[in-house]
């Protein structure tokens, strides 16, 4: 791996690359979760053949943090993924998000497709209203007590209390990642020095498994029959993002694929890691390896 500099404007980022071959950028969830926990489990990759390029977008990780919430908007990050790729000299690439990651993906591919060769939804929603529904089924299967105690508990903001602390936790191990010991590049993407608070909160909110911010209302179903780039959506069983709107999704977008990985979380590259990989690169493989070098 080799760390290097990006820029966007007067900030620094911090990118991340290894191999050589067909150009892939990981764009990592959040907004504001760096991309240690994404790019470490993709890393193998260079060995396939690719150059696998990820950042940590501004505001996170190890790139720069203004304190400027002008900046935290979708159409500035979509103007910073493009920044990127001209940066790295890539004329098309693959775009392989996961989380929010994928609804970037989904928002660059609609101003910038000629730029595309192959796009990968991981684990990803076209509408947040969508998603939000997941979040209260989720929540709903811990029981009517625990809810209405979470919900009191962030409109008092105690959230920092015993019982929604113990709650939040068997929610990320249920959902998010079901390995029984999780990876420590996703213990360090999630740790408080990595999250870009900047970010999260004013477009996520200052909760997860409740969108508040200004992400609240995104939905690019209408525009999906616009991406017409070969393109994977994965979901998983055990995934906030309920699988039935993943399928959705596939069924709005004209040449995609779809794969569900039955009992695996919000990120299977590593709770189902022996299955995902295999199904990724199987895709890789079949849309881009065999057309014209970028």
């Amino acid at each position: 791996m080799t760390e290097f500099t990006l820029s966007f404007g007067p900030h620094r980022l911090a990118g991340y690359r290894t191999g050589s071959g067909t150009p892939l950028l990981l764009v990592h969830g959040g907004p504001g979760v760096p991309c240690g926990y994404v790019y470490h489990a993709h890393s193998h990759y260079a060995a396939e053949g690719f150059e696998v390029v990820s950042w940590d977008q501004l505001g996170c990780g190890r790139s720069d943090r203004p304190d400027e919430p002008s900046l935290w908007t979708v159409a500035r990050f979509v103007d910073e993924v493009e920044e990127v790729r001209r940066q790295l000299g890539w004329n098309r690439f693959i775009l392989l998000g996961n989380s929010w990651g994928g609804m970037l993906g989904i928002e660059y591919c609609l101003r910038h497709l000629d730029r595309v060769r192959a796009l990968v939804i991981g684990n990803s929603a076209a509408s947040m209203p969508r998603l939000i529904r997941g979040f209260d089924r989720v929540k709903t299967a811990l029981g009517s007590d625990t809810v209405r105690m979470m919900a009191l508990r962030e409109a008092e903001g105690t959230t920092e209390h015993a019982e929604y602390m113990a709650a939040r936790t068997l929610l990320m191990h249920r959902h998010m990642c079901r390995c029984e010991r999780w990876p420590q590049p996703l213990l360090d993407a999630m740790a408080p020095e990595g999250i870009g608070e900047g970010p999260f909160k004013a477009m996520f909110g200052p909760h997860f498994f409740n969108c508040s911010g200004s992400l609240r209302d995104w939905d690019r179903m209408a525009d999906l029959h616009r991406i017409t780039v070969p393109t994977l959506v994965t979901t998983s069983e055990w995934d906030y993002l309920l699988p039935e709107y993943a399928r959705l999704t596939h069924e709005h977008l004209p040449r995609s694929e779809l794969v569900v990985f039955r009992d695996s979380g919000h990120l299977p590259f590593w709770d189902a890691a022996e299955r995902y990989h295999p199904a990724v690169l199987a895709f890789l493989n079949q849309h881009t390896r065999h057309s014209a070098s970028s």
